[in-house]
């Protein structure tokens, strides 16, 4: 019965606290909307995920998203260092296609938009059999070596997280 009512409780605390901090003010009446809201939204779309994916390992997640803290931060410094810095001639921008070793469409996502969120780096397309993603790099001079990093610090992660 409780599964009916609240098919995916995460998301509706996440679309909950996520509508809070869109209203910025903490009453009684915008926390009623943001469960409304949290608790009929997961009920509407609950058909079209037949498959939910089986999230595991909580340590391994606050692990995952520190570490894509950490490089997000550090990737914004080394951005910064390229635009200011370097002249336009010496920079090496470069697509690499990236095999996939994950096979959960929500983990390859995930990657992708990690990807994406770190600065100089974007996910562009994924190949129709889902086996590689193809990545712009801003700055790059070994293709195998973002590729081997990707792999080791993400990939392997999600992995252990989504499979």
């Amino acid at each position: 019965m409780l599964r009916r009512a609240l098919p995916h409780p995460l998301l509706t605390l996440i679309l909950t606290i996520v509508w809070m901090m869109l209203v910025n003010k903490v009453t009684l009446g915008h926390l009623f909307l943001g469960v409304v809201l949290g608790v009929v939204i997961p009920g509407l779309t609950a058909p079209y995920w037949p498959n939910r994916p089986k999230l595991g390992r909580p340590l391994k997640m606050a692990e995952y998203a520190t570490i894509v803290l950490w490089d997000i931060i550090r990737a914004n410094v080394t951005v910064a260092r390229i635009v200011l810095f370097k002249p336009v001639v010496d920079i090496h921008s470069q697509w690499v296609a990236l095999p996939l070793d994950l096979t959960s469409p929500e983990a390859i996502t995930a990657l992708a938009g990690t990807i994406t969120m770190t600065p100089g780096t974007v996910s562009a397309t994924l190949s129709s059999d889902g086996g590689a993603l193809l990545i712009h790099c801003l700055h790059n001079d070994d293709p195998d070596a973002v590729c081997r990093e990707i792999k080791h610090r993400y990939e392997r992660r999600l992995k252990e997280i989504f499979e």
